[in-house]
């Protein structure tokens, strides 16, 4: 039987398929080029090659796409009736699972693969997108933490373990070990994005903005270069320069490289959405820079796919002013909390919630906004994403507070948010803006 270059049992498959396998987990391990691709020349040379169809699962199914969870479903359909090792077999029933809906069974499969394959890039790769989808944070330190000593820097790959662990330890509040680690993945592997985003994350934390700008901008073309996490990380870069009240830098990379190709891309839609919603909440006008955003989220409004992309996509038809797309969306999501899946929780939990929130404040009902969001802050990590993607709920509710005349309220968050980064010139100006309403 066929192994791989950490020792793993293949099934199917001959050393010319294996190539374009281990390409496109290195691919997806660095984010950058086609691992779609990959596979698919993998698949190509060796039809019965089940983990080859199980990599075009994961990348498709991690997509958080409707449509793409069919093809999803189809390669699992495909890699259950090949011959597979009770290793694949794991992974071809986590597939399964996720491909149905049901992130968290698909997370915990995985989770036990790797106790006794801790080598297995692919089901730590897949399984690290699967916590963080699932804002499961102690998981994203954890299912990492658990492998990591089976590694050493002799291996291929081990910049992305490195990498996945660093953003682990950030989620957690582990700083300064997430940020060496980080490093070090970047150092061993410049064209990491996910290593350079917990990075990014880390001194987005500690509004280490200056520090944040210098590590983006230091070397960018490793980290854009056929990367197609790379607006995710102008996005991070951006947030730098919001945090500064840069709006005209912020509104250059939107125009640039964040949205300059209006991407249809969910995930890149929604660190449009998210970059452009600060803004709105702080009074800036964008323009007609909403028009093109809104428009290609609307075809995505009535899938009931992912709460988090829901979120985002209300942002946009309130950022436009769009009542029909808003009110479709907010009827999915009512059908979405029916059904037996895990975005039935994410949707009624948070989602819907949030959706109706930001509409309320489109509408200019911010005592609505404010009475919306409160209950949903220490649980808003069920819907997914990362402490610095969920931080634009407690902008909008600061802000709501502020508008709604909520003095008592408003100082008391203002104050909150300074104490836990005193360093953003961000915190400092709601205290102000909280102070001038309390004593006014």
């Amino acid at each position: 039987m066929v192994r791989d270059r950490l020792g793993l049992a293949l099934s199917g498959t001959g050393d010319d398929a294996l190539v374009h396998f281990e390409r496109g987990v290195s691919e997806l391990q660095r984010f950058v080029g086609d691992p779609v691709g990959s596979a698919n020349a993998a698949i190509a040379a060796e039809p019965d090659f089940v983990m080859a169809h199980v990599l075009k699962g994961w990348l498709y199914g991690l997509s958080t796409e409707r449509e793409a969870m069919g093809v999803a479903r189809e390669c699992h359909a495909t890699a259950a009736g090949l011959a597979a090792t009770p290793r694949e077999k794991a992974h071809v029933e986590a597939l399964g699972r996720l491909a149905n809906g049901h992130w968290h069974d698909a997370g915990r499969v995985l989770a036990e693969l790797t106790i006794e394959y801790p080598r297995d890039a692919l089901a730590l790769q897949a399984g690290h997108q699967i916590d963080f989808f699932t804002g499961d944070a102690r998981m994203l330190r954890d299912r990492v933490a658990r492998a990591l000593p089976a590694w050493s820097a002799a291996m291929p790959g081990y910049h992305a373990i490195l990498g996945m662990q660093a953003f682990g330890f950030e989620e957690m509040g582990e700083y300064a070990r997430a940020e060496a680690l980080g490093r070090e993945a970047v150092g061993l592997e410049p064209r990491d994005g996910w290593a350079q985003h917990a990075v990014a994350h880390v001194m987005e934390m500690q509004s280490r903005q200056s520090d944040g700008i210098a590590w983006m901008r230091a070397n960018t073309d490793a980290w854009t270069k056929e990367s197609f996490l790379q607006v995710h990380n102008w996005w991070h870069l951006a947030l730098f320069h919001y945090d500064l009240g840069e709006t005209e830098e912020v509104l250059a990379l939107f125009d640039g490289p964040i949205y300059g190709a209006r991407s249809t891309v969910a995930l890149n839609m929604v660190d449009a959405s998210a970059i452009l919603w600060r803004l709105h909440l702080g009074g800036v006008d964008v323009g007609d820079r909403w028009a093109s955003l809104a428009a290609n989220w609307a075809p995505k409004a009535t899938a009931g796919n992912y709460a988090f992309n829901d979120a985002h996509a209300m942002m946009a038809f309130v950022g436009t002013g769009l009542q029909v797309p808003a009110s479709e969306l907010l009827d999915v999501q009512r059908e979405a909390i029916d059904r037996d899946d895990d975005n039935a929780t994410f949707t009624r939990d948070v989602g819907h919630p949030v959706s109706l929130a930001i509409k309320a404040f489109g509408e200019g009902c911010y005592g609505e906004t404010v009475r919306l969001l409160q209950p949903v802050r220490a649980i808003a990590h069920r819907f997914g994403g990362s402490h610095a993607q969920r931080d634009v709920i407690d902008l909008t509710l600061i802000e709501a507070a502020l508008r709604s005349g909520d003095d008592a309220l408003a100082v008391r968050l203002a104050t909150e948010r300074y104490h836990a980064r005193p360093a953003s010139p961000l915190s400092a100006l709601f205290v102000e803006r909280s102070a001038i309403l309390a004593h006014g």
